[in-house]
């Protein structure tokens, strides 16, 4: 999606491999790719690391061609990873300062880093493309969705029940999301005010807390954890002041539509304002932010 104006623009085709269609030999299309790619997305994360086909093939021939000046290789940084002494790490990595994209509180920012990074270098090699290449790298993605491109209804949607695992894994998600996206706004806020210091803290893995000082003196903190679905706390539960396991202001729980899963809060704190609203990560974030800054502002 993120790079959807540089192909419009004809300046790049893309390929990835859940391109393969069921019956196609796996390593075989992928050799193909990579040996015609021009720019090469390596997509960091621990489980690439891990797996030996991402490392010991992909990545080994990407490096070849990067270095023989066939390709440009970039990194990409998706989550935290000790990935600086790998053999990409002397790359210049995306987004900007290698920081991994689930750290971002807005992961558009993040993208629209490493799209920049992908512009950059698509100008960088258009020179040494020839003309005529170019033209049919574009005339062919053209003709091709426009003879493949099947007529067929919007309305395709069906409702499922969604399993525990999916909300459990749906919860656990919301919960790093707001964690990463305090932490960032936590930094912002300190840049932006030179009377505020900031302190983040991560508990653990299901818990943070958050901490304003103006002038040296406490203002604002709060206690923010991930209960347990099963229990009598199913949410994430945010708690103003000190660490307690025993009491909480508010409660983003999780339900679905049929369609959908989304956060939904309580409503304890702003009199029920928030009651009926249909939360994303970023909406429930934003709804805990407002109320640690309230009476900040």
């Amino acid at each position: 999606m993120h790079l959807s104006a540089l192909k419009r623009q004809g300046i790049i085709s893309t390929w990835h491999d859940r391109r393969i269609s069921p019956g196609d030999e796996f390593d075989g299309e992928i050799s193909e790719y990579l040996e015609e790619a021009n720019i090469i997305l390596l997509l960091i994360s621990p489980y690439f690391i891990d797996s030996d086909y991402c490392y010991e093939i992909e990545m080994e021939r990407a490096m070849e061609r990067h270095e023989k000046g066939n390709a440009i290789v970039i990194p990409v940084i998706l989550h935290p990873c000790d990935w600086h002494d790998m053999p990409f790490g002397k790359l210049l990595a995306c987004p900007k300062d290698g920081k991994p994209i689930s750290k971002f509180p807005n992961m558009h920012d993040a993208f629209l880093d490493v799209t920049k990074a992908v512009k950059k270098a698509a100008a960088k090699l258009r020179p040494s493309i020839p003309a005529s290449q170019s033209r049919t790298a574009i005339s062919d993605i053209g003709h091709k969705s426009i003879l493949s491109h099947p007529v067929r209804s919007s309305n395709l949607r069906l409702k499922k029940k969604f399993t525990d695992r999916e909300k459990d894994r749906f919860l656990a998600d919301a919960f790093e999301y707001i964690a990463n996206f305090f932490e960032g706004s936590l930094d912002e806020l300190k840049v932006r005010n030179k009377e505020a210091e900031t302190e983040f803290r991560l508990v653990d893995a299901n818990r943070f807390t958050a901490t304003i000082y103006l002038k040296g003196k406490e203002a604002s903190r709060c206690n923010i954890w991930l209960g347990d679905r099963s229990s009598f706390l199913p949410g994430i539960m945010y708690s103003s002041g000190s660490y307690s396991n025993n009491s909480y202001n508010e409660s983003l729980n999780i339900e679905d539509d049929g369609y959908t899963m989304y956060l939904k809060g309580m409503g304890m704190q702003f009199h029920g304002q928030d009651r009926e609203e249909k939360m994303t990560f970023e909406g429930g974030a934003e709804y805990y932010w407002s109320m640690f800054i309230e009476y900040l502002q």
